[in-house]
This record gives structure tokens, C-alpha cells and sequence, in this order.
């Protein structure tokens, strides 16, 4: 939330200010008010958000905040599916100022509103009638009351409507409520908001010019879900202040799914909480992920069985493995010094997230100022691939080096500025000798740009000795030993210096970007389940059904529905009965034979009864469970009425799941 709230600061300060202006000639009467009344046109801001469409609400709840907060207490928050008609819109905007206006502290009042609400004839003119009424009795409470009421910044607040999604709305209630609007825009202050997630072209589509020359537009741009994706990452996942990590193979799910599929950042938060949940539900050592403060307490408290299971860790194996012979016995029998290690182990991995971010966004500002991206340009796409490998054995990182190395000198001192602001600023504490190397380069490049502009004034003053040359052999030789100097040129010192710089990032990179995977007990800290991942967020409903239906015991958990074999259980519910019988017949389905063999199944339990009717005939409540059931098997898709036959039904699903 304060991510969100951060970046959207700059786009809700622009609307504020655009309320602002536009209400501040309706109070003022200024000259362009005047001629916008004369040419009827309402105030409009066109915000693009972009298709991240599940992300919009977040951002109309912290607009609508914002703007109460600053503006005006008269908002409307207008949906196309509430308001398929231009009275449901009316009703709709004016239910939603009404309750804005409701005094709590008066009942009486809140029901005279009420009251007029509802008996109210819903239209513009009832709108201009409530609103003056509302600023008459403003101008009219007493100081103390006023204070008591929610904070209005003006005498005469503008009522803003918020068309959330302008895309769905109908051309005819558009240009009906554009049209009326404007009609009584010299009584009410009316502003408009339309939230569009494809293009400001949309409003030119939807209205002809006679009603869009009605508004007076003007355009205000989010960010896009990409950066505020990349923004997410950066303040979340790529910091050392939240234990929990996601492994490669489970970031790059997520990344997917938002690129792929809806570029909702909400659900990408969704998906990051759910392997959280996973991970502690599923990882018995998951106790140990916590802030270095609480490690130890907690350490301390593993029972026997839980120093079992560190030592059944893949990655501690090796660690064992790793160490002396009297080491690996106390590591496997002791558990007094397993917790020992298990302690220095947990803070040695704490100090390599705190390095491996920092190093990441030095490595980062030179990747991003190339003028290609072979490791990408976000971050993000950095750190999956520290993640994935040794990011210094890919072909990436080589061709990274390679447009490194061709780095003109402002673009390589700015860039080692960056860095030492990034290492000052990270709370590694093995940067101070790296801080004084980096310090060092930039004196060097100071240096030489000092000698660059004595050895100009040099090769000018040689210049013009040449020139005074007017002997043809001298001339000449002269000439001859430029050309040998140019042919066995050595690197300049600038170069050697920039070689130098390059190689020293790369040693970084070698000893801090290791991946997560070769550090021991990163098991606790990281979550690389992905395909549990997958089977939670990736929608597969056929399968899903057909489990559902086939075994119900997989869902309900109930031990009266687990079958054995293939046999069809009385147990289960009609559905699953009816489910089951209709996988063993073809394309079309007898209704009758269908209702015989269901009364068979539902009947099995019970035995033979001599007193029962004759068996042509069948239960009404049998006949009446299976006629649901069919019909809730229709409802699903799995078949649908024969127009061949009338008592046949025709199935629409074959092969396996």
C-alpha cells in the first residue's frame, strides 16, 4: 500500500490541482468560466490506467480518499453494470451523494434525507435543487457544528463523478447524461473523471463531436503496470529487511502470469502471499525464517526432531560433507553444536542477501546504460538471472562486459557515482574497502581528464611546428613516424582505466551474485515450489470438475464417499452418480435407461422389497433427484437437449482429463 501510494503521489497531485483550477473559476466567475458556460462545456479529466483492469479499484478507493480529503466531500464512484440506463445512472449518482451529505450526528436529519431519497423524482434538475439546499445550509451551520462536520475545503465543494470504467458504458447513456450535464453546468459545479484502460481515443469512439465538444478534456497518464511491477520487486523482494524469499523457478511463475495473462500487480501481490502461506504450511523448518534478532531464541528451541530434519537439508548435506571428519560426527550426532553452526550458517545467509542487493544494483546501473540489454533491462529480469546460474559463465553477461568496456568516460564516472551512493547507503558492511576502490577510479578519471587537456594544448602547439615545416623531407618524416606511431598504438590510459573498472565490477559480480541455491540452509528462507504454484493459480476447471465429480472424496474429505475401484457409490451425491453414468454411454443418452440405472445405484443399499410398486414404475423422489441432476449436469456443460430426439440428450465431453 505505501508502494502504491507513492507512486500514484504524482498523478493524484496533478488531479488535485486540475479540481482546483476548474473549480476555481466556477467560484471565481473569471472570463473563461464565463465562456465555458456560454459554450456549455463540463471539466474532464481523462485518466489512462492501463488493461491491468483488477488493479483500477485499488486505485478509484485511494483517489476518492484523496480527494475528500483535499477537495470535495461530493464524489460518485459510477459502474457500467449499475447503471445500464441513464435513470439507473441518475439513481446511482444520486444515492451516492445523498449518503455523502447524511449527518451522523443528527438522526433527524439523516432521515429527512432519507425520506427525500427516496421519494425524490430522480433528475438534474432534483440534483441542482439538493445541492443548493446542501451549500445554503453550510454557509448556515454555526463554528462549532462546522467543526464537527467532515473537513469541506470550499464554501461551494464541486460534485465530481467517476466513470470507473468508461469502455463498458453504453454511447446512449454517455451522451444523455454529457447532454443534460451540460444543460445546468451554470448551477452546479459538475467535473468529471473518465477512467479508461485502452486509449484516450476511447471518449472520440464512444460520443460524436456535437457531445464531446461538450468537455473540456484534459489527459493524465499512470504509470504503467510494468515499472509499477519492477517497483513492487525493487522495495519488496530485492531487500535484506523481509526474511521470506521466492527461489527462481517461483518468481519467474509470478512474472509470467502478470505478463502473460492480466498485468494485475494486485494478483502478483496475491500470488507472492500465497507462497508465503505455502511455505510455512509446507516447510517444517519454516520457524527459522525470521529477522536475525529472533534467530536465535529460536535456534535454541529446536527440538530433536527438527535438528533431524536440518540434517536431512539437501544443502546442509553438502555443507557436511564439506567439513573434517571429527566436524561431520558433532554435525551429525551433537546437537548442541548443530545449533551452534545452524546459528552462524542463518547469519552468514542474512549478510549475503544484504550483499548480493547491493552488488545487484551496482550491476544494474551498468546493464541498464548499455545500448543493448542482454541481461534485460529491469531489474527484475537481473535478478532472475542471478538466480537461475552463475550469471558470469552466460553469454549475456560476456556481451554485457564487452559494450562495457566501449564505455565513454562521463557515462562510466557517472555510473561509478551511482554505485558508491548504493554501497554507502546498503547496510553490508564489507563495502568499506570496495567504497575506497570506487573513490579511487573516480580520482584516477579526474586525473586524466586533467592531463587530456594538457596533452591537447601539446598536440596543437606539435601542430603548428609542422606547419611551419615547409622543407619537403623533413615534412615527410615527420609523417612516416605518425603513421608507425598509429600502427603500434598502444592502449591509452583512459582505456587501461576503463579495462580496469570493468574488471573489478566483475569480481564483484563472482563473489556476491552467487545464486541462492549454493548457499547451505537456503531451504528455510526460499520457496521453489513452483509447481505447487502453478496448480493454485493456473486455472485447469475441466480437471478440477471432473475430479470434483469423479471423486468427490478429493474435495470433502469425507470417509463415506472414498470408493474403491470403479464401482458407483449411493453415497455420493446425485450429481456424481449421474456424472459417472454418463461417461459409459455415447454420443446421445437415453433419459429413460439413464433413470433406471440411476434408480438402480441410489436403490442398491437397500435390497429387495416385496411390498414396493411394481417396478415399471419409479419413485417421484428418485425421479425428481435425478431431473436436478441433470440439470445441474447441463448448467455445467457436460451435455445439452437432442434436437434428433426428444427424450435423448446429447453429450458434449469425451477423452480423459
Amino acid at each position: 500500500q505505501e508502494v502504491q501510494e507513492d507512486l500514484n503521489k504524482q498523478l493524484f497531485d496533478n488531479l488535485v490541482n486540475f479540481l482546483r483550477r476548474s473549480h476555481s473559476e466556477f467560484q471565481e466567475k473569471t472570463t473563461e468560466w464565463t465562456c465555458r458556460m456560454k459554450s456549455r462545456e463540463i471539466p474532464t479529466a481523462a485518466l489512462v490506467l492501463g488493461v491491468n483492469v483488477t488493479d483500477h479499484d485499488l486505485t478509484f478507493r485511494s483517489l476518492s480518499e484523496v480527494l475528500q480529503n483535499n477537495v470535495t466531500p461530493y464524489i460518485a464512484l459510477l459502474e457500467a453494470k449499475e447503471c445500464p440506463g441513464i435513470k439507473n445512472l441518475l439513481q446511482k449518482l444520486m444515492g451516492q451523494l445523498m449518503n455523502c451529505y447524511v449527518d451522523v450526528d443528527s438522526l433527524e436529519d439523516e432521515d429527512n434525507v432519507q425520506v427525500s431519497q427516496n421519494r425524490m423524482r430522480c433528475s438534474m434538475t432534483s440534483l441542482v435543487s439538493w445541492y443548493e439546499s446542501v451549500t445554503k445550509k453550510t454557509d448556515s451551520e454555526t463554528p462549532r457544528k462546522r467543526r464537527n462536520s467532515s473537513s469541506r475545503p470550499w464554501q461551494s465543494p464541486p460534485v465530481v463523478v467517476v466513470f470507473k470504467d468508461m469502455e463498458s458504458f453504453t454511447t446512449k447513456v454517455l451522451q444523455d447524461f454529457i447532454v443534460i450535464s451540460s444543460q445546468h453546468i451554470h448551477e452546479l459545479p459538475l467535473i468529471l473523471i473518465f477512467g479508461i484502460a485502452t486509449s484516450p481515443m476511447i471518449i472520440h469512439s464512444l460520443l460524436p463531436h456535437s457531445v464531446s465538444s461538450l468537455l473540456c478534456i484534459e489527459l493524465f497518464q499512470s504509470l504503467s503496470s510494468k515499472e509499477h511491477l519492477s517497483t513492487v520487486i525493487d522495495k519488496l523482494l530485492l531487500t535484506a529487511q523481509f526474511p521470506f524469499k521466492l527461489g527462481e523457478k517461483v518468481l519467474q511463475v509470478l512474472i509470467n502470469i502478470f505478463l502473460y495473462h492480466d498485468f494485475s500487480v494486485q494478483n502478483f501481490i496475491k500470488g507472492f502471499q500465497l507462497c508465503i502461506v505455502e511455505h510455512f504450511y509446507s516447510q517444517p523448518l519454516s520457524i527459522l525464517c525470521c529477522k536475525p534478532v529472533d534467530a536465535k531464541k529460536r535456534v535454541n528451541s529446536l527440538s530433536h526432531n527438527q535438528c533431524e530434519n536440518v540434517r536431512r537439508l539437501p544443502s546442509f548435506r553438502r555443507y557436511v560433507e564439506s567439513q573434517a571428519s571429527e566436524k561431520q560426527i558433532a554435525l551429525l550426532t551433537t546437537d548442541s553444536y548443530l545449533k551452534e553452526i545452524i546459528q552462524k550458517l542463518l547469519e552468514d545467509l542474512q549478510v549475503y542477501h544484504e550483499n548480493y542487493v547491493s552488488v545487484l544494483r551496482c550491476l544494474h546501473v551498468f546493464t541498464s546504460s548499455l545500448p543493448k540489454y542482454p541481461l534485460g533491462k529491469q531489474i527484475r529480469e537481473l535478478h532472475c538471472a542471478c538466480l537461475e546460474h552463475q550469471v558470469w559463465e552466460t553469454e549475456e553477461y560476456e556481451s554485457s562486459l564487452q559494450l562495457a568496456r566501449m564505455l565513454n568516460k562521463s557515462d562510466l564516472v557517472t555510473m561509478l557515482q551511482r554505485c558508491v551512493e548504493i554501497l554507502l547507503s546498503s547496510s553490508g558492511k564489507e563495502f568499506d574497502k570496495t567504497v575506497e576502490k570506487l573513490k579511487e577510479f573516480l580520482t584516477q578519471f579526474q586525473k586524466l581528464e586533467a592531463e587530456a587537456c594538457q596533452e591537447q594544448d601539446v598536440s596543437l602547439s606539435s601542430q603548428k611546428e609542422l606547419q611551419k615545416k615547409t622543407d619537403l623531407y623533413h615534412l615527410q618524416k615527420t609523417l612516416l613516424e605518425l603513421k608507425e606511431s598509429r600502427r603500434s598504438k598502444k592502449l591509452t590510459k583512459f582505456e587501461m582505466l576503463r579495462f580496469e573498472v570493468v574488471e573489478y565490477l566483475d569480481s564483484l559480480v563472482r563473489n556476491y551474485l552467487v545464486p541462492a541455491d549454493h548457499k547451505t540452509l537456503h531451504e528455510i528462507v526460499y520457496f521453489n515450489t513452483a509447481s505447487v504454484l502453478r496448480e493454485h493459480l493456473n486455472a485447469a476447471p475441466r480437471i478440477a470438475l471432473h475430479t470434483a465429480l469423479n471423486n468427490p472424496y478429493w474435495y470433502l474429505k469425507n470417509q463415506a464417499l472414498k470408493s474403491d475401484g470403479g464401482g458407483i457409490s449411493n453415497k455420493v451425491p446425485d450429481i456424481c452418480i449421474v456424472y459417472k453414468l454418463h461417461l459409459e454411454c455415447g454420443r446421445l443418452i437415453n433419459l429413460v435407461d439413464w433413470l433406471e440405472a440411476f434408480s438402480t445405484v441410489v436403490t442398491a443399499a437397500e435390497g429387495p422389497n416385496t411390498d414396493s410398486a411394481s417396478s415399471a414404475q419409479v419413485d417421484d423422489v428418485i425421479h425428481a433427484r435425478f431431473i436436478r441432476a441433470v440439470s445441474e449436469l447441463e448448467l455445467l456443460g457436460f451435455i445439452k437437449p437432442s434436437k434428433q430426439k426428444t427424450d435423448h440428450v446429447a453429450r458434449l465431453t469425451w477423452g480423459g482429463c
